[in-house]
């Protein structure tokens, strides 16, 4: 059975990050979109230090959907190099499991 994954990814705008994860709920390539933010993102980019504003977007899924849900999110994602990480589940409540399956396309 396909692992419960986290997807965590960085967004430039609260709106940039709502519309990557209702588009993600749409296709059922996830079931859950979680926004969080503004945080304050530190990084080195073309050899300088960046400051900027962003916003976390949480996706809830299954390991075996990521190809196609890392594909719609590049293809909607306004950075040149989005942050996207997967976070493996290790413990999941038996019901926010299994309607969080219930909720996601059958993987191709």
């Amino acid at each position: 059975m396909s692992e419960l994954i986290l997807i965590r990814v960085n967004c430039a705008s609260q709106a940039e990050a709502t519309a990557i994860g209702a588009r993600a709920i749409d296709a059922r390539l996830a079931a859950c979109a979680n926004v969080e933010g503004p945080v304050t993102s530190m990084y080195r980019w073309e050899g300088e230090i960046e400051r900027d504003e962003e916003y976390i977007l949480w996706l809830k899924t299954i390991s075996d959907l990521w190809p196609e849900l890392e594909r719609l999110i590049l293809g909607l994602h306004s950075f040149d190099t989005p942050a996207i990480l997967s976070i493996p589940c290790q413990d999941v409540n038996e019901r926010y499991e299994a309607w969080l399956r219930s909720s996601l396309k059958a993987p191709s």
